[in-house]
């Protein structure tokens, strides 16, 4: 679960910027929305962020993705090279500082790290105290201006023998100056790191992002291998009225699907499969179309996803992914998003949750998981849709507004810094400019767009 993220000098973030979802104790509403962590320390469910386009607000979501990336794949991606904030003196603000506090499996957790022209040159872990006491250091990692890295652990592995055998070794042939060392800790087995295991697994499963352009992922498999997930999507998907009558997972042998032609590139993907820590490949074709390599029973598979209509006659007619709607697709994606927030500790960041899909139908699915009490995950998200500023859904600490300052920063603030009552419509105030982080436009009329047509 997330608590706080902290951004500085990364895209349209300037100075330090944070974003949280630590509830404002003056409000009483939708008490349910609050999760309670240990020692009274609660945290919320639901965030949504508006803001005007080049607000900044999806910079908050990529810079979030980009680091992902950083700590999963251990190299630093192309975009967050060049992502310093443009504004600011890019000589001097070399400096980029990426700080995130979460819980994961009921232990609070901070990771800090700070870049210096694409050099990590600080990157940190602690058991969060959560501001009731101190934190307590895991490792702390530096890297100074002559690519040399220093890393303290604790008391109990630098004291132990065998251990500092296992540091020497990592620093001297792994540790690199551009790499995180968190995904390196967490793969060893030393029983002085699981709770660096722990906290990497916060990163690598319990936190998801979907962008604008994801497609579903491993629905074909979901849909075969469990009965319940696929009964589930059928009732969401059917409830939507878009012509859905099921969905079916296409299964064929490796072999059939590849055919003679493609021994080469089916001995690569079983050899991927067999290097998968997942037992599992995904395969897109040109079309967008997802297919997942499995093995079962000693065989291995190739599933796709089959989506069934049924035409004014009442037959079955199957189509393919790339044969829906981009609305489909989108709600498509939310299934397993919004089934594993409701039953899971899973965070899941979605940017423009409303893109491709109607503005009532996305109120509904969003309802559904505001009024129920029993989801166990968060929700996060950005939007334009003002159709869903009602605080019969959300807290007013659960909206968020994302909006450039004069040096073209981007602020972040929440509604309950403007203390509304609970009764106003806040629609209507923000689409009238009260709360800020809309589109300043111009007079249209004066334009002239005419005077530039030419013969």
């Amino acid at each position: 679960m997330l608590i706080r993220l902290v951004i500085n000098n990364l895209f349209s973030f300037g100075n330090q910027k944070e974003f949280t979802t630590i509830p404002n104790k003056r409000l009483k509403t939708l008490n349910h929305h609050k999760y309670n962590l240990s020692d009274d320390f609660e945290i919320l469910k639901l965030s949504s962020i508006y803001g005007a386009n080049g607000a900044g607000k999806s910079n908050l979501i990529k810079s979030l993705e980009l680091f992902q990336t950083l700590i999963l794949k251990e190299e630093i991606p192309y975009y967050l090279k060049k992502s310093k904030f443009k504004f600011g003196n890019i000589e001097k603000d070399n400096k980029q500082t990426f700080a995130i506090e979460f819980v994961q499996d009921k232990q609070p957790f901070y990771y800090g790290i700070v870049l210096n022209n694409n050099i990590i040159e600080e990157e940190e872990l602690y058991l969060s105290g959560l501001g009731k006491k101190d934190d307590v250091m895991l490792f702390e990692r530096k890297t100074n201006s002559d690519e040399t890295t220093t890393i303290n652990l604790t008391k109990s592995f630098e004291e132990d023998t065998k251990s500092q055998v296992l540091k020497s070794v990592l620093l001297e042939e792994f540790v690199k100056p551009t790499v995180p060392i968190l995904k390196l800790l967490s793969k060893r087995d030393n029983k002085f790191l699981i709770d660096v295991k722990k906290a990497f697994s916060w990163f690598d499963d319990t936190l998801q992002i979907i962008t604008p352009d994801s497609k579903p992922r491993a629905l074909a498999h979901r849909i075969d291998t469990n009965k319940n997930f696929k009964k589930y999507a059928e009732d969401i998907m059917c409830s939507f009225n878009i012509g859905i009558n099921s969905l079916n997972a296409e299964k064929k042998g490796i072999d059939e699907f590849f055919g003679k032609d493609n021994e080469s590139e089916k001995d690569e993907i079983i050899k991927e499969l067999e290097n998968s820590p997942k037992s599992m490949v995904s395969l897109r074709n040109n079309l967008g179309d997802e297919f997942v390599v499995v093995k079962e029973n000693g065989k291995i598979w190739v599933k796709g996803l089959e989506i069934e209509h049924k035409n004014a006659s009442g037959k079955s007619v199957k189509f393919q992914l790339n044969e829906e709607s981009d609305g489909t697709i989108r709600l498509l994606d939310f299934v397993p998003a919004f089934r594993s927030a409701i039953s899971k500790e899973k965070v899941y960041f979605i940017d423009e949750i409303e893109r491709s899909i109607h503005p009532l139908l996305i109120k509904e699915l969003l309802r559904k998981f505001s009024l129920d009490e029993s989801t166990k995950g968060q929700l996060i998200f950005t939007t334009h849709e003002s159709n869903l500023l009602d605080q019969e859904l959300f807290r007013q600490d659960e909206i968020w507004f994302a909006e450039k300052d004069l040096n073209g920063a981007t602020d972040l603030y929440s509604l309950s810094d403007f203390k509304e009552h609970k009764t106003i419509d806040i629609q209507k105030g923000y689409l009238n400019g009260r709360y800020g982080s809309i589109p300043f436009l111009g007079n249209l009329k004066d334009l002239k767009w005419h005077e530039y047509d030419s013969n």
